[in-house]
């Protein structure tokens, strides 16, 4: 069996072999310059540095947010010689323009160990920040605050415990409330547990029948007031009560008097004739008798009245005529 004879070597092989290594030496090379360009490698930056007491967690190549939007990119971090970190931050000249004089920067480190940097610009009518510039930086560190936090858990978890006890004053309370529940479904209710036993309580609600009862007695004794003033009024002022008798006798007695003023005034005058005419005394003497007469009527009918007044009101006085 022949053996097939030799391929024919390919001509320029090594040419070839140079071009392709170039090619992908180029590739690589652009490849390179792309990821450069698109992060920023070739654009135009200020610098800003940012002083912390540490940088703990801070790597290069993190970015530096406002707005929630990346202005600059961590380029170095160095140790000065007052010991405080200096984190060194590329800005491009194009987010510049959010940077002020005015401007703050925190380092907020998570509770997982992420650490974020974050610039805010209040005022952006201030003047714009200068290349180069320094800032102090504000720390915000969540892991600090856990010492505290648990301490806080640690004494509310003490409270709580002494608050549960069996000894504690909220033990007692519940205790006394239960009590006193108990003492609102017993017999006397509300008014057992005001007076702090059943005897109190009976005595009070023996108090209150005798009371009630009295005031019954005082209700029936204010109807039979009530009766005994309405038949003195009748008595008093009704039709056939003392008033309108006392006030027709009243009358009566005015009527006796003028009567009795007519005689006077009758005896007045005969008395200025009787003097007058003192010479004729048989006539002086009928006249005389006449009048004494006249007179001793008018006595007669003012003693009956009198008497007749003294009869009808209960409240009887002295009435004495004097004759002059």
């Amino acid at each position: 069996m022949s053996t097939p004879p030799p391929a024919a070597p390919l001509p320029n092989v090594e040419v070839k072999a140079a071009l392709l290594l170039v090619l992908l030496l180029a590739l690589l090379v652009g490849t390179a310059l792309y990821v450069l360009y698109a992060r920023g490698a070739f654009e135009p930056t200020q610098r800003l540095v940012l002083v912390a007491d540490d940088s703990e967690g801070v790597l290069v190549g993190m970015d530096m947010t406002f707005s929630g939007f990346p202005i600059g990119r961590v380029r170095r971090i160095e140790l000065a010689e007052d010991g405080a970190a200096r984190i060194l931050i590329d800005v491009p000249r194009k987010d510049a323009r959010w940077l002020r004089e005015s401007s703050v920067f925190t380092l907020v480190r998570g509770l997982v160990g992420n650490v974020a940097i974050r610039a805010y610009s209040g005022i952006l009518d201030d003047p714009p920040l200068a290349d180069g510039a320094e800032r102090r930086v504000l720390v915000g560190d969540a892991t600090a605050e856990i010492p505290q936090l648990v301490a806080a858990v640690r004494e509310l978890v003490g409270n709580l415990t002494a608050l549960s006890a069996a000894d504690s004053h909220l033990a007692a309370t519940l205790g006394n409330t239960r009590e006193a529940t108990e003492r609102l479904k017993g017999r006397h209710g509300a008014l057992g547990l005001l007076l702090g036993n059943d005897g109190d309580a009976k005595k009070l609600v023996a108090a209150l029948d005798r009371t009630n009862a009295l005031l019954a007695r005082v209700d029936g004794l204010t109807a039979r007031v009530d009766g005994v003033v309405a038949r003195a009024d009748a008595q008093v002022f009704g039709p056939d009560g003392v008033m309108p008798e006392t006030r027709a006798a009243l009358a009566q007695l005015n009527g006796t008097l003028a009567d009795a003023r007519n005689t006077l005034k009758q005896t007045d005058k005969l008395l200025a004739e009787a003097q007058a005419v003192a010479s004729n005394a048989r006539v002086a003497s009928a006249d005389l008798g006449t009048l004494r007469s006249e007179v001793e009527a008018s006595l007669r009918r003012i003693d009956q009245l009198v008497n007749e007044i003294n009869r009808k009101w209960p409240f009887a006085r002295e009435t004495e005529i004097k004759l002059r």
